[in-house]
């Protein structure tokens, strides 16, 4: 079960870096985004990783796919709080 609580968390989390991500034009902040994310979805429900991640293990975790990944979940969580 996906708690409301865990999808807020979530979102928050993940909006936040997400906008932060693409106005950076330093290399060195996207990339530790990108560990700051991959971090949180080792820790985040695996209920809701699996559902945002559609069964990709590599989901959010893929520096070529990270900001296809992040917006997709930011997206999902959006609709999911409505």
């Amino acid at each position: 079960m996906i708690t409301k609580d865990a999808i807020e968390t979530a979102y928050s989390f993940l909006h936040q870096k997400r906008n932060v991500y693409v106005h950076s034009r330093l290399s060195w902040q996207q990339d530790d985004i990108e560990w700051a994310v991959s971090s949180y979805a080792d820790e985040m429900s695996p209920a809701l990783y699996g559902l945002l991640s559609g069964g990709r293990s590599d989901f959010l975790r893929d520096h070529a796919c990270f900001l296809q990944d992040i917006t997709s979940a930011v997206q999902q969580l959006e609709q999911m709080l409505t």
